[in-house]
């Protein structure tokens, strides 16, 4: 796997450096997130932690892959910066557990035993008047 930076840019606004590349794998698989980051780390002298991988998209038949990266100076920066899905896929997301209620002894709930739907009854068609006769 060989990495080559495409551009570098010191995005100073938002506390980055953005940094576009193409990794070359011959005979070999996509590359994993985890891997490409350490071989950024290495390659820019910086933070594997700090480094987020936003996208990397590979061509079908073809044993190149595009991506984009930005690293930051500090993880709080990355974490500050970064939406959770984007840290999550890089190991830094928050998991957040489900809130289960847990009901004690006394508190439980009563269950109401659901009554079934009853059919609307048809309403009664008025009934025809007789027709009334003319008397000449």
């Amino acid at each position: 796997m060989e990495i080559e930076i495409q551009s570098k840019t010191d995005n100073i606004l938002l506390g980055r450096t953005d940094v576009h590349f193409i990794i070359l794998h011959e005979g070999e698989g996509s590359p994993k997130r985890d891997l490409v980051r350490s071989e950024l780390a290495e390659k820019l002298n910086a933070k594997k932690e700090t480094i987020m991988v936003d996208f990397m998209r590979s061509s079908f038949g073809a044993r190149k892959t595009v991506g984009y990266a930005k690293i930051y100076k500090s993880i709080e920066d990355a974490k500050a910066g970064e939406a959770d899905p984007i840290l999550k896929r890089n190991g830094l997301g928050t998991k957040k557990k489900p809130k289960k209620e847990t009901a004690k002894e006394g508190d439980e709930k009563k269950e109401v035993p659901k009554e079934k739907p009853q059919k609307p009854e048809p309403k009664a068609q008025p009934a025809e008047k007789p027709a009334e006769t003319k008397k000449e």
